[in-house]
């Protein structure tokens, strides 16, 4: 039987018919399609037309060829279509159920199915193997090799958008620092909750700086802190690359490594992985043993900009040197887990920040986990958009609340040659405005 013919089969057997049948065709996600958009408004690469193709597989009307395969890859799974649906169809599952079936039965060449066995089941679900990846970005950056590379121009033979994104990486931490990760720490401040953190696998690696700065600002707002040292990536990446089962692996270690620490909340501070967290129960609904599980981990999921704010961070008294701050929203952090207005209440809590709205801040800015290497033409296409945007806002700050956000936002102040323009985390200016505040006082006590 051929390859197509079998997935046919599943995606009669899998996809959620109901939820097909739901999409009522209105086209009120037209709009916030940037694929759609950016692909000279096709109907094909439009979540309509995508709920369509998939429904049209179902039906037995046409196979899931490479065209049908196209129109679902090519798609940013940013789910701002989601929120404007006036039938509430969740997108995002039937476009993550529809790439796994292709993805299970799919014939890869050799070199692919290599790179994503290396990727997905040897690389990130193993903490300690993506300390060791880190270590050696870390040797290329600090033993002169990168200086040489590009000295003799050897980023001259990667891809435009690679090179460029090679000069944004952030300068990672040593061996030794990624080794030495605290387990639990103590409020700052009189305690007022006990939350886990959830410190991820590129967050505690690459972007441990944010993660370090993420917990002190927890300690300030007067959190204890446990942070579980078997808990491991949070598998968004095999969820949305068609490697379910995979996802459900680490799902399941994860809903253990915290299910018994009595905690009020488990923290993120990367939107993706947040949103995909936040949804294990949905992963996990049809396993008896599990499901009720996974309910009881995702009540407790919660961005960290929430906590800081139900904790009443935006009252302290942050002071900021003059700059004009705009934001990009992550786009899991804004479509799943509805997290909007409290980085933005934040931002504006800050005195000497002029906050300035970006038109279309809420559209995806490409990065979309891989994306932006798997499909950089579309990708590029979508944060030129972005920073036309950012541009308009005359921003000498651009802040985001997720990692591959602030990679993409970093590398299109590169390529636009934006030499007064910054892109930050968000926890990075809270951190910044802490200290500044900080070195402010130490001065007027002193003299007092």
């Amino acid at each position: 039987m051929k390859n197509e013919q079998i997935m046919q089969q599943q995606f009669q057997a899998r996809m959620n018919e109901d939820e097909l049948l739901n999409c009522m065709r209105c086209g009120f996600c037209l709009p916030t399609c940037p694929t759609y958009i950016e692909s000279g408004f096709q109907e094909s690469h439009s979540p309509r037309g995508r709920i369509a193709l998939m429904k049209a597989v179902v039906d037995g009307l046409i196979e899931p060829d490479e065209d049908v395969e196209r129109s679902l890859q090519l798609c940013l799974g940013c789910r701002a279509c989601e929120p404007v649906c006036p039938s509430g169809v969740r997108y995002g599952h039937l476009l993550e159920e529809a790439r796994d079936i292709i993805a299970q039965h799919k014939t890869y060449s050799p070199i692919v199915r290599f790179i994503r066995h290396l990727v997905f089941k040897q690389l990130f679900p193993y903490p300690k193997r993506m300390r060791i990846a880190t270590a050696l970005l870390g040797f290329y950056q600090r033993s002169g090799l990168q200086s040489f590379a590009r000295k003799l121009g050897l980023l001259r033979l990667l891809p435009n958008h690679l090179a460029t994104m090679e000069k944004v990486l952030p300068n990672v931490p040593t061996w030794k620092e990624m080794n030495e990760r605290p387990t639990h720490v103590e409020a700052l401040a009189p305690r007022k909750r006990r939350v886990a953190f959830f410190s991820g696998c590129l967050m505690d690696t690459m972007f441990m700086d944010i993660n370090d700065r993420t917990m002190k600002l927890l300690q300030l707002a007067g959190c204890d802190i446990v942070i579980p040292e078997a808990q491991t990536c949070c598998g968004a990446l095999h969820g949305h690359s068609g490697e379910k089962a995979d996802a459900k692996t680490l799902a399941k270690r994860n809903i253990e490594a915290f299910e018994a620490l009595n905690v009020d909340y488990i923290v993120t501070n990367a939107g993706g992985c947040g949103a995909f967290l936040i949804e294990y129960d949905h992963l996990l609904k049809d396993d008896p043993v599990w499901a009720e599980r996974a309910k009881a981990f995702v009540a407790k999921i919660k961005d960290v900009s929430v906590i800081l704010v139900e904790l009443g961070f935006h009252h302290r008294s942050l002071r900021l040197p003059n700059q004009i701050v705009t934001y990009q929203d992550s786009c899991h952090l804004r479509n799943v887990m509805k997290t909007a207005s409290e980085p933005r209440l934040l931002l504006q809590s800050i005195a000497g920040v002029e906050f300035r709205e970006m038109k279309d801040a809420d559209r995806c800015c490409g990065s979309a986990g891989i994306y932006n290497i798997v499909h950089p033409d579309m990708s590029m296409q979508v944060l030129d958009y972005k920073m036309e945007q950012a541009k308009q806002t005359k921003a000498t700050t651009i802040v985001t609340a997720n990692p591959g956000c602030l990679l993409q936002m970093k590398l299109g102040i590169e390529r636009e040659g934006l030499a007064n323009v910054r892109a930050v985390h968000l926890v990075d200016l809270l951190f910044e405005a802490v200290e500044a505040t900080k070195e402010a006082t130490e001065p007027m006590k002193q003299t007092g």
